[in-house]
């Protein structure tokens, strides 16, 4: 039951929900993420902690950048199961439309150089 808990939990922010629906688009960094959804790092990076905490995500260092993607193995699978469903639910809601509309301009060379 705690990784039912922990999973449903870290999907019950609407922050943390809106960034696993980008995260379904393409890989990317935290710096897009604070972009898109208009947060402080620090605030992004909890986040995307929690995400990471409940097995719906997780990310690999490649030279400066921390990249972060949906979790594809079967660590939790109540987060692989919600991910699958995910990918379903929420595509018709304004909110993310418009998130995934601006996706294409938010690149992380623009954002953070390099």
């Amino acid at each position: 039951m705690r990784e039912f808990i922990k999973v449903t939990k870290a999907l019950s922010d609407p922050n943390r929900v809106k960034m696993l629906k980008l995260l379904q688009r393409r890989v990317l960094c935290v710096c897009e993420i604070q972009e898109a959804l208009g947060l402080a790092q620090s605030t992004a990076s909890k986040h995307l902690k929690i995400l990471e905490d409940a097995g719906l995500i997780t990310y690999a260092k490649e030279g400066l950048w921390v990249n972060y993607r949906l979790a594809e193995d079967a660590r939790n699978p109540y987060a692989l199961s919600f991910l699958g469903n995910l990918r379903h639910w929420l595509e018709d809601d304004p909110q993310v439309s418009a998130l995934v509309a601006r996706l294409p301009q938010i690149r992380r060379e623009t954002i953070c150089g390099g």
